[in-house]
């Protein structure tokens, strides 16, 4: 199985990424799970790690990104939701993670990790819980290939979308195009995303789209992939009009 590693990002146009989150899969099944994101249309897949401590839940560990790696080809989003991400970096990139998120909340030297990460060969990120202020994450945008920020306080799926967040969202996608022509990073959003609420992160300016529920339970989980990437698509197109 050929493994597809799209290139990350280039410049100010970037193509929006449909991410299902497995954990609203089958737990049940978590390998046919992967498989029917993959078969829906997926961009990537996206796994949430819980470590029962940075978060009050515990969910998947690296075997369950391994055997997501073996089922399918498109690329596996791992969101570390621990306290010390630092000794688990190389258990996760090797069982097959593309990307890397870690906590800016979580202990240990963060601008450190996000270089280990890169140095491991992953596409290293740094995510923000609702509260966190913007600010926090000066010290390590030039290190990451990905910001994302959770509309939802991390732990549970099926949360509501928390719009307060949208303000923050919209300050991260104007900071990450001061350089013409150059997206510094992704920007992703996670909790609560639907296909009402995607317009809204779209807006703000999030192209790395997670979405659990949404997807997994939709009637159609590929015409669900299609129209949100189409609701990205529309939004980045008519924010790029109105700045011309």
């Amino acid at each position: 199985m050929t493994i597809k590693q799209p290139s990350y990002h280039t410049n100010m146009k970037i193509e929006p990424w449909i991410c299902p989150s497995l954990l609203a899969g089958d737990f049940g099944d978590f390998r046919q799970s992967a498989i029917k994101a993959q078969n829906a249309g997926a961009d990537a897949l996206h796994m949430d790690v819980m470590d029962a401590n940075f978060v009050p839940n515990l969910s998947m560990n690296s075997d369950v990104v391994a055997m997501a790696r073996s089922a399918v080809s498109i690329p596996l989003h791992v969101h570390l939701m621990m306290i010390r991400p630092e000794f688990y970096l190389e258990q996760f990139i090797q069982a097959g993670a593309h990307t890397l998120t870690i906590h800016i909340e979580a202990r240990g030297d963060i601008p450190a990790l996000l270089r280990r990460i890169r140095a491991l060969g992953a596409h290293p990120g740094i995510t923000l819980n609702p509260e966190t202020p913007f600010a926090t994450l000066a010290p390590v945008l030039e290190l990451v290939d990905e910001v994302l920020c959770m509309t939802v306080h991390p732990g549970f799926g099926g949360q509501r979308f928390m719009p307060e967040v949208l303000p923050k969202i919209n300050e991260l996608h104007r900071r990450r195009m001061i350089k013409p022509g150059v997206c510094a990073f992704r920007l992703a959003v996670d909790g609560g995303v639907d296909e009402t609420t995607v317009s809204q992160a779209a807006q703000a300016g999030a192209d790395v789209i997670i979405a659990g529920s949404a997807l997994f339970r939709a009637a159609d989980m590929s015409a669900g992939v299609d129209k949100m990437r189409r609701v990205v698509a529309e939004a980045h197109a008519a924010h790029a009009c109105s700045t011309i």
